[in-house]
């Protein structure tokens, strides 16, 4: 049993993560180099990257509410497409987060060199990425709380800036609008792509949010609508406000936009934003990109001791320590191919997630239940699919050759460490066992899944939960009379009750002669009384195609037989409740029928909504 993390943050903490994540180097540093490629049109490529975005997310929300899992969109591919591809895809979200720290934290020093220009920007960088180093160290609730506080100060700054600005701003600096052409529109969109990463950042660390199944989406939903306007609002008005020629390649287009308008002051407040903005990127990054090498060590695909977590703090830290490291290492590389890096892996990323939800859905698993659906399933994700491939391919063949280096890298780590020990059953596997007819599952993914719905929603077992663990299953698919199924139900129950089968038959029998346990066209539950005390069983039993216990009723599809001592009355009415509201349930009829294993129809009452 692995160690679990603590749920500590709220949905004002999910916001401020994700939308600290997103607004940092893309708006402060990039909009100078992008519209150095693109013109005016980078609103565009903007408002691309941004939609390109939606079906990621809400792919990855929903498996998020299914499986709200430390490193989430890793532990989601593991368990879609396998452990290999889960290695390729969790070495490339935790490489593209660390980048996009990296990438924060140079930008910082960029604009703190304005502050502090006596100083080397490497140092600040570098002083930065062990402060908040020290701070995840110390905790989640305690990072989330500084993240909080910067978010809600750099979201003031923007509203101000774009108050501000909007009345200085000429409209004859649009044009022409994009002088580049329309498909250096798209190749900057996959550059600037890089914005949009907080959103993954969310599912990194939905093991440690409160109410995960409304928060996660809400949150991701919320953020992203509200970092796409703030970033369309403050491109159009610093293209607005600047001269080309002093926005094209600038590094600092907003403190030069703020200094247009609003003088030192202005340039002075909008330097203390962008630092503001990058130091939230750099601890949400180091927060969330530590945690996606979780599930790969839970899993063995990676070395254990990067799942240990801290007893005290609830903080995964070998994790941590080997993230500050090479975020400190990627440091000192160029500007340009950290952003490159970055968006490159975050694009795959997403596509990864959106083939995972396809499968996910296809396989038809049983205990695969989201709170939270995505939309306009499938194409919402086979669109999203192809925009991405489209942005991967207009990036270049240095972007392609990237992308091969970082899937060679993730496969070799697979083929060497975590092929030996690592974890075997994919949702993938499902659904060729669906399409073949065989079965070359265990039922553990299912099993696995049962578990985390149980933690999910909270749900502390009772009795009844334990007596069903415990129950005998049978599955039939010929029909049968109800003599035939008491002889079969007998002959399961014998070595359960240390009674002979043919008095169990009996007793059965019997108690069918005084009244018909068949309640419903649906469901049937027989009950005896045994010798002895403190003794309850249950026979769970599907025939698909029906018992027949009278001529007036219809063929029973499901069948419960309870069998108690006489102590156990009270037990035996609160079962009787419980399987009443279970099958109660619109689908359950459906989901009965279609269950394709005895685990399955087990699992159906397990997670069956009933009180408790």
């Amino acid at each position: 049993m692995h160690q679990k993390l603590k749920k500590t943050l709220s949905g004002l903490d999910v916001f401020c993560i994700a939308s600290g994540a997103m607004i940092s180097s893309g708006l402060f540093i990039l909009p100078g180099l992008a519209f150095s490629l693109t013109g005016p049109a980078l609103i565009l490529s903007y408002l691309i990257a941004g939609l390109v975005s939606l079906p990621g997310m809400l792919s990855l929300a929903e498996m998020t509410t299914a499986m709200p899992r430390a490193g989430g969109d890793c532990f989601a591919v593991i368990r879609s497409l396998g452990p290999a591809v889960g290695t390729v895809a969790g070495l490339m979200s935790w490489f593209s987060l660390a980048m996009k720290s990296s990438f924060a934290l140079v930008g910082m020093s960029i604009f703190t060199e304005l502050l502090l220009p006596a100083v080397d920007i490497r140092i600040i960088a570098v002083f930065f990425c062990a402060l908040f180093f020290a701070l995840n160290l110390a905790g989640v609730k305690e990072a989330g709380r500084v993240q909080k506080i910067l978010v809600l100060g750099l979201f003031a700054v923007i509203i101000a800036y774009v108050v501000f600005g909007l009345p200085a701003l000429k409209l004859q600096r649009f044009a022409p609008f994009a002088p580049h052409g329309a498909v250096s529109v798209f190749s900057t969109a996959g550059m600037v792509f890089v914005s949009y990463a907080g959103l993954l950042k969310i599912a990194s660390i939905a093991e440690e949010i409160k109410n995960p199944v409304r928060t996660i989406p809400l949150g991701m939903l919320v953020s992203l609508v509200t970092v796409v306007l703030a970033y369309l609002f403050i491109v159009f008005v610093t293209v607005g406000v600047l001269e080309p020629a002093t926005l094209s390649g600038s590094m600092r287009p907003l403190t030069d936009g703020a200094a247009v308008f609003a003088g030192a002051p202005g340039a002075l407040a909008l330097t203390i934003a962008a630092v503001l903005a990058f130091l939230s990127t750099a601890n949400a990054g180091i927060m969330t990109s530590a945690r996606s090498l979780v599930p790969l060590a839970r899993d063995h695909l990676f070395p254990r001791m990067f799942a240990t977590v801290s007893r005290k703090r609830g903080t995964p830290y070998n994790a941590l320590i080997l993230t500050a490291v090479v975020i400190t290492a990627s440091l000192f590389l160029h500007i340009k191919i950290l952003v490159e890096a970055a968006s490159l892996v975050l694009i795959l990323t997403n596509i990864l997630t959106c083939v995972s939800v396809i499968i996910l859905r296809a396989s038809k698993l049983q205990n695969y239940r989201p709170k939270f659906r995505a939309p306009f399933f499938p194409w919402l994700q086979i669109a999203g699919i192809l925009c991405l491939v489209l942005l991967v391919v207009q990036m270049g063949w240095e972007a392609i050759a990237i992308t091969g280096g970082f899937i060679v890298a993730g496969l070799a780590t697979y083929v060497f460490f975590g092929r030996i020990k690592g974890y075997r059953e994919y949702a993938l596997l499902h659904l060729v066992e669906r399409i073949t007819a065989k079965e070359i599952t265990a039922n553990a993914l299912e099993t696995e899944l049962r578990e985390i719905l149980f933690e999910r929603d909270d749900i502390s077992k009772d009795r009844f939960d334990g007596l069903v663990e415990r129950a005998v299953v049978l599955d039939d698919d010929q029909p049968r009379d109800k003599e035939e199924f008491f002889r079969t139900a007998a002959a399961a129950l014998a070595r359960r009750l240390k009674m002979p089968k043919t008095a169990i038959s009996a007793l059965l029998s019997k108690r069918e002669k005084e009244s018909s346990t068949a309640l419903t066209p649906l469901w049937a539950v027989p009950h005896i009384i045994i010798p002895g005390k403190n003794k309850f069983h249950l026979l769970i039993a599907r025939n698909k195609r029906g018992i027949r216990f009278s001529p007036e009723m219809p063929a029973i599809k499901c069948v419960f037989i309870l069998a108690g001592t006489k102590d156990e009355r009270n037990f035996h009415l609160r079962a009787l409740s419980s399987i009443a509201q279970i099958i109660q349930n619109p689908k359950f009829e459906h989901t009965w029928l279609s269950a394709r294993r005895r685990d399955g129809l087990r699992d159906i009452i397990l997670l069956g909504k009933r009180l408790r």
